[in-house]
């Protein structure tokens, strides 16, 4: 079949984590000690940020949907509990306010991101963005990063009441690209989430690695071998044969 859509996850496909990783989410979580009273070395905070991550994923994961403020909240919860800390309703409140504020106002899209974009719209294909998000962060990105009139369209998981692997975002997004499964392509960096998602509906996928960054939730669930790996946004058009 034809391409007619080109469908694309956000977060750590058209933006790298590097930019709200590490360095940057690091004072936040050290500032968090204070608020909770507790006396950690910053290698000890990190370790049970790492470990409440990952419990909170493999519970979140089975739930075909879920708001992310929840999965945060539940994060900083027992992070807090890992220390021997009770997060309060107020500190989870301030927790996830300022994770959304430090995404929002650290996140980059990544080289090529627009040209990208444009050149696959000039070609005639539907661009869009199918993400797991809460829309108090992803509408606020959008507009900041100037994504609003770069795209056709975009799906959060909130708004679809759906988080991928599951079915039912990728069924609302291939409707608003007036797509059948086959003709789009799914473009993510997640090979639970994104690839086995995707290629599950018939969808065909392009991973892009991103060295060392972290990707949310990996290990959680069944990963799926996609029919391209790139590097680079910018490989994707000729991959697609758009010159």
């Amino acid at each position: 079949m034809q391409t007619r859509a080109v469908l694309f996850d956000f977060g750590g496909t058209l933006f790298s984590y590097r930019e709200v990783q590490g360095r940057a989410f690091y004072p936040l979580l050290l500032e968090s000690l204070g608020r909770l009273g507790v006396r950690a070395e910053p290698r000890e905070a990190g370790r049970a940020w790492r470990r409440a991550s990952a419990e909170t994923w493999r519970a979140f994961h089975p739930q075909a949907y879920y708001l992310h403020k929840d999965l945060f909240q539940d994060t900083f919860r027992r992070f807090a509990a890992a220390l021997g800390a009770e997060a309060s309703a107020g500190d989870l409140e301030w927790f996830h306010e300022a994770q959304r504020r430090l995404v929002h106002d650290g996140f980059a899209l990544r080289p090529g991101c627009l040209d990208t974009l444009a050149q696959l719209r000039a070609a005639g294909l539907h661009t869009a963005i199918v993400s797991n998000i809460d829309d108090d962060y992803l509408l606020p990105m959008l507009e900041r990063a100037g994504l609003r009139d770069r795209l056709d369209a975009w799906t959060s998981s909130e708004a679809a009441r759906s988080c991928k692997p599951d079915a039912a975002i990728f069924e609302q997004a291939l409707a608003k690209a007036r797509a059948q499964a086959g003709e789009a392509v799914f473009v993510g960096d997640s090979p639970v989430h994104d690839i086995a998602g995707a290629r599950r509906l018939g969808l065909r996928t392009i991973l892009i690695r991103d060295g060392e960054a972290e990707t949310p939730g990996i290990g959680v669930g069944d990963a799926a071998a996609p029919h391209h790996e790139v590097s680079d946004l910018r490989e994707i058009p000729p991959l697609l044969g758009v010159r």
